[in-house]
């Protein structure tokens, strides 16, 4: 029997990464499976990281902001920005 998938973020930063990198694709107009072909990833890895409860490794991170043609910083920056938001919100949208 395959593990239970996690599905609560690992915490609300991993989640505004993921937010912030979602945001990205939908308005590139890009599949999941497109994304992870593109940043050479898994596409259940790139599910993860979306959801929040995967937490990549800088190369892995440098692979989707390439793909998503956005600089790491300016993707962390919109993950802070989001986040900052969900904290004045009290929660994640």
């Amino acid at each position: 029997m395959p593990p239970r998938r996690q599905s609560q973020p690992r915490s609300p930063e991993h989640a505004a990464l993921g937010d912030a990198i979602r945001e990205r694709r939908e308005k590139l107009g890009l599949s999941q499976e497109a994304l992870a072909d593109a940043a050479e990833v898994h596409v259940t890895h790139l599910g993860g990281v979306e959801r929040g409860v995967r937490n990549p490794n800088y190369a892995t991170l440098t692979r989707i902001a390439r793909a998503l043609s956005v600089s790491l910083g300016a993707l962390v920056t919109r993950a802070d920005a989001i986040a900052a938001r969900q904290r004045r919100r009290g929660s994640r949208p």
